[in-house]
């Protein structure tokens, strides 16, 4: 069974004047689509094909070969889209705000420590707010690895790679990753994600 591309959850344009449709028609439908091209490609005929997206990631991360790098981008995009909406921004309610303030002190912290660790990844990768052992952590990743190889639980992410703000943005990283903490966190999808 062939992995797909998952639609945006919601329309293209939905996130301007933060994130353009241009930078999503290029972001998801040409980068995110030609990691789900390229991951059918080279699982043709192969056991893994038939197998669940995070069983590829998992069988695949010791070799960090190019099945692990397109099936943790596939996952990993198919994430981010989801913690991002038009609706975002503002601050977390119920148990996720609590556990925030407990760990990081204010929900103001929270976003300057992630904010750091997104411009603080040296090139391409994420930076992600993690359930570990029932703790928030923020930690960051090169390339495409994610928390799911490390015995974490992905919450949220920001996707630092230059093509995910480069046609919005320039060379101005911290601006879209503040941008996406103010303006476009889906606080009830992290919500979800808390375990």
């Amino acid at each position: 069974m062939a992995f797909t591309l998952p639609a945006l959850p919601y329309a293209p344009e939905a996130l301007d004047p933060h994130i353009s449709a241009k930078t999503l028609s290029f972001h998801h439908g040409k980068h995110h689509a030609a990691y789900v091209n390229k991951l059918n490609e080279l699982l043709q005929g192969k056991p893994l094909a038939t197998k669940k997206l995070e069983d590829v990631i998992m069988e695949s991360a010791q070799e960090r070969g190019p099945v692990f790098n397109n099936a943790a981008q596939v996952w990993n995009h198919s994430f981010f889209w989801n913690c991002l909406s038009p609706k975002g921004g503002g601050a977390p309610t119920g148990v996720l705000a609590d556990k925030i303030k407990a760990t990081f002190g204010s929900v103001d912290k929270f976003k300057e420590d992630l904010k750091n660790a997104a411009i603080g990844q040296f090139g391409s990768g994420w930076a992600w707010l993690v359930q570990d052992q029932g703790q928030l952590k923020i930690t960051k990743t090169p390339n495409a690895e994610n928390p799911m190889i490390h015995g974490q639980t992905a919450l949220f992410t920001v996707d630092v790679w230059e093509h995910a703000y480069y046609l919005d943005y320039q060379n101005r990283r911290p601006d879209f990753v503040q941008t996406v903490l103010d303006k476009l966190i889906n606080w009830d999808f992290v919500a979800q994600n808390l375990k």
